[in-house]
C-alpha cells in the first residue's frame, strides 16, 4: 500500500520531471490553460473559446473537496501557462501541488471577490465558504477577472476576450432575472433548502433561502447520528416538504435523514438531485454553469411549492 507521504513524494518527482518536458503550446502557438472544477472550466471556455488550449482536471460528479491529483494531472499542470482554480481551500487536496508550482501562473478565481463580503467558515483554512459560484454576482466578477487575465497573457486577443466576456455577462444577467422570477413563486416560509452539505449558502443569501446542510460546508467530514437526528427534528418542526441529494455527494446521508423523519411519524420527500460542486455531464444543458443553475432552481421551486 502506498502511504500518503510516498504518494506526495511520487507526485513531487513527477512534477520535477515534467518541468523538463517540452511544453505542448508550441504545437499550435496557443497558451495552455488548465482549470480545476467544471464550473471554472465552463467559465474559461466561454471567454477563451478557440484562442486557447483548455484542459479541465475534474469532470461531472467529481467532489473537489476530496479530489487528488493523478500523475496525468501533474503533467497537465506542469505544461500549463495559466492555471485557474477556485481557491479558498475548495481544492483542499491540491493545495500542496499548487505550492510546488510557484514559478507557474496560478490564478485563484476567488481573488476576484472582495473577501469582506464572503461568508465565514471555520471548516476551511481560508476561513471562508468557498462555494462562491452560487452567487451570480460573484460569477460576474470572476468573468471579468478571467477576461483581464487572458487579455494580459495574450494581448493580441484582448478584443476577442472582451467581446466574449461581455456576451457571457449578458447571459448571466438574463439568468439572474429568470431565476428571481421563478423563486418569487415560492412563499418566504417555504424557502428552506436542506441538502447533503452546505454548498448553497451563497445561493441562500442571494435569493433569501434558509439553507441547512447535513454535512456542513465540507464533504471531508461525515455526518453523524446526532447530526441526522437534529436535522430531522428541524424538518418536522418547520414542515419542510422536500430535501435534496447532490450529484457530487453520496445520497446515503440524505436517505438516512429521510428515514429518520419517517421513523418519527412524519414524511419528507427527496425533491430531486441538485448540482453543487460539479456541473452535469459534458454536452448536456446541465453541463454548463447557466444550465446547471437554471435546472437547480426549477428543481427546488417545484419540490418546495
Amino acid at each position: 500500500m502506498i502511504t500518503l507521504s510516498k504518494k506526495l513524494l511520487l507526485l513531487s518527482l513527477i512534477w520535477l520531471l515534467c518541468l523538463g518536458c517540452k511544453n505542448e503550446k508550441n504545437t499550435n502557438g496557443k497558451l495552455n490553460v488548465v482549470t480545476t472544477t467544471t464550473m471554472i472550466t465552463d467559465l474559461v471556455k466561454n471567454i477563451g473559446r478557440d484562442h486557447i488550449n483548455l484542459q479541465g482536471l475534474m469532470g461531472s460528479g467529481v467532489d473537489p473537496h476530496l479530489y487528488k491529483a493523478s500523475e496525468g494531472d501533474v503533467t497537465k499542470l506542469a505544461n500549463a501557462d495559466i492555471i485557474f482554480y477556485n481557491g479558498l481551500h475548495l481544492e483542499g487536496k491540491l493545495v500542496e501541488v499548487f505550492e510546488k508550482m510557484k514559478n507557474k501562473k496560478t490564478i485563484a478565481i476567488s481573488d476576484a471577490v472582495d473577501k469582506t463580503t464572503l461568508i465565514g467558515s471555520e471548516y476551511f483554512a481560508s476561513n471562508y465558504d468557498p462555494h462562491i459560484w452560487f452567487d451570480i454576482n460573484y460569477w460576474k466578477q470572476a468573468t471579468q477577472y478571467v477576461v483581464n487575465t487572458l487579455s494580459d497573457a495574450i494581448p493580441e486577443q484582448k478584443v476577442n476576450f472582451e467581446t466574449n466576456g461581455n456576451a457571457y455577462l449578458k447571459q448571466l444577467d438574463s439568468l439572474q432575472s429568470n431565476i428571481q422570477a421563478k423563486i418569487a413563486q415560492l412563499p418566504k416560509a417555504q424557502r428552506i433548502l436542506v441538502t447533503a452539505h452546505d454548498a448553497f449558502n451563497y445561493f441562500g443569501k442571494a435569493f433569501d433561502f434558509e439553507v441547512v446542510g447535513l454535512q456542513g460546508l465540507s464533504t471531508a467530514t461525515e455526518a453523524g447520528v446526532q447530526d441526522v437526528q437534529k436535522l430531522s427534528a428541524f424538518i418536522i418542526e418547520n414542515k419542510v416538504k422536500a430535501i435534496f441529494v447532490e450529484s457530487s455527494v453520496p445520497k446515503r446521508t440524505i436517505e438516512a435523514l429521510q428515514a429518520s423523519v419517517k421513523s418519527k411519524g412524519h414524511n419528507v420527500t427527496i425533491g430531486g438531485e441538485l448540482y453543487s460542486d460539479a456541473l452535469g455531464d459534458a454536452g448536456t444543458v446541465e453541463g454548463t454553469y447557466i444550465g446547471m443553475f437554471d435546472y437547480n432552481v426549477n428543481t427546488i421551486v417545484e419540490a418546495l411549492k
